[in-house]
Protein backbone atom coordinates (compact mmCIF):
# COMPACT_ATOMS: atom_id res chain seq x y z
CA UNK A 1 0.00 0.00 0.00
CA UNK A 2 1.12 3.10 -0.80
CA UNK A 3 2.39 5.76 2.26
CA UNK A 4 1.17 8.88 0.23
CA UNK A 5 -2.44 7.38 -0.24
CA UNK A 6 -2.88 6.24 2.92
CA UNK A 7 -2.11 9.64 4.67
CA UNK A 8 -4.65 11.23 2.56
CA UNK A 9 -7.86 8.30 2.51
CA UNK A 10 -9.99 8.38 5.67
CA UNK A 11 -13.03 6.50 6.61
CA UNK A 12 -15.98 6.92 3.95
CA UNK A 13 -17.95 7.18 7.21
CA UNK A 14 -16.90 8.92 10.11
CA UNK A 15 -13.85 10.52 8.11
CA UNK A 16 -11.26 9.36 10.86
CA UNK A 17 -7.87 7.75 10.08
CA UNK A 18 -7.36 4.55 8.89
CA UNK A 19 -4.99 1.96 10.14
CA UNK A 20 -3.47 -0.59 7.00
CA UNK A 21 -3.23 -4.24 8.06
CA UNK A 22 -0.27 -6.10 5.52
CA UNK A 23 -1.24 -9.56 6.53
CA UNK A 24 -5.54 -9.73 5.56
CA UNK A 25 -5.08 -6.73 3.08
CA UNK A 26 -7.59 -4.27 4.72
CA UNK A 27 -7.66 -0.57 6.07
CA UNK A 28 -9.06 -0.39 9.69
CA UNK A 29 -11.37 2.33 11.07
CA UNK A 30 -11.13 1.40 14.99
CA UNK A 31 -14.08 4.31 15.94
CA UNK A 32 -16.60 1.97 13.38
CA UNK A 33 -15.04 -1.29 13.50
CA UNK A 34 -14.87 -1.91 10.38
CA UNK A 35 -12.11 -2.97 8.14
CA UNK A 36 -12.24 -2.26 4.12
CA UNK A 37 -11.10 -4.90 1.87
CA UNK A 38 -7.77 -3.93 -0.32
CA UNK A 39 -8.39 -5.80 -3.90
CA UNK A 40 -5.39 -5.86 -6.60
CA UNK A 41 -3.96 -3.26 -4.65
CA UNK A 42 -7.00 -1.01 -4.64
CA UNK A 43 -8.71 0.24 -1.70
CA UNK A 44 -12.51 -0.57 -1.56
CA UNK A 45 -14.10 2.17 0.49
CA UNK A 46 -17.91 1.06 0.15
CA UNK A 47 -19.73 0.87 3.71
CA UNK A 48 -21.40 -2.31 2.01
CA UNK A 49 -17.93 -3.87 1.38
CA UNK A 50 -16.79 -3.59 4.57
CA UNK A 51 -16.23 -6.08 7.36
CA UNK A 52 -17.54 -5.40 11.03
CA UNK A 53 -14.71 -5.99 13.11
CA UNK A 54 -15.10 -7.61 16.90
CA UNK A 55 -14.51 -5.20 19.92
CA UNK A 56 -11.62 -7.80 20.98
CA UNK A 57 -10.19 -7.54 17.27
CA UNK A 58 -9.94 -3.60 17.76
CA UNK A 59 -8.76 -3.71 21.00
CA UNK A 60 -5.67 -6.07 19.45
CA UNK A 61 -4.74 -3.12 17.34
CA UNK A 62 -4.42 -0.37 20.31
Amino acid sequence: MDARLLEILVCPICKGPLDYLKGPQELVCKGDRLAFPIRDGIPVMLEEEARLMSAEEVDALR
